[in-house]
């Protein structure tokens, strides 16, 4: 169809011609209303961006010398931050002479995987930066 035509056609219903694929001999055009076009993906987009779920990581900090009441509390803590679909990175800050024994830190990070084990899987093992000892918990996906 000539183009002049189309244009014509387009004009009459209140419409606009739109080009869909311009690559391909003849051109293939279409009639919409490109406004309502452009708002319904903007739309789409946002309802997109609405739905995403956006994943947090959350610390919790010890020490190697944290008592017993202590471990459970910020345990139960980071439980909390898991169970929201949240990872959770756990820290254990070494001072002084206690850089010396970072198998004590290994210790307690496999402690606390473990009282979260239902929960929570390992994803990144635990290692030193410095004078921190980190590892990362993901929860666990849920069976259904």
């Amino acid at each position: 169809m000539n183009t002049h035509d189309a244009r014509d056609m387009a004009r009459e219903r209140g419409l606009d011609l739109v080009e869909v694929s311009p690559n391909v001999t003849p051109p293939v055009c279409k009639f919409m209303d490109y406004g309502r076009f452009l708002y319904d993906k903007k739309k789409r987009v946002q309802t997109a961006k609405a739905k995403a779920q956006t994943v947090l990581l959350k610390e919790v900090k010890y020490r190697p010398n944290t008592d017993t009441h202590d471990l459970e509390t910020k345990t139960r803590k980071a439980q909390e931050f898991l169970a929201e679909g949240n990872k959770c990175k756990l820290t254990v800050m070494f001072r002084g002479r206690e850089m010396a024994h970072p198998e004590r830190g290994q210790e307690l990070i496999k402690r606390v995987t473990l009282l979260l084990g239902e929960v929570a899987e390992l994803e990144l093992e635990p290692h030193m930066e410095g004078r921190f000892m980190s590892a990362i918990l993901v929860p666990r996906k849920k069976k259904k």
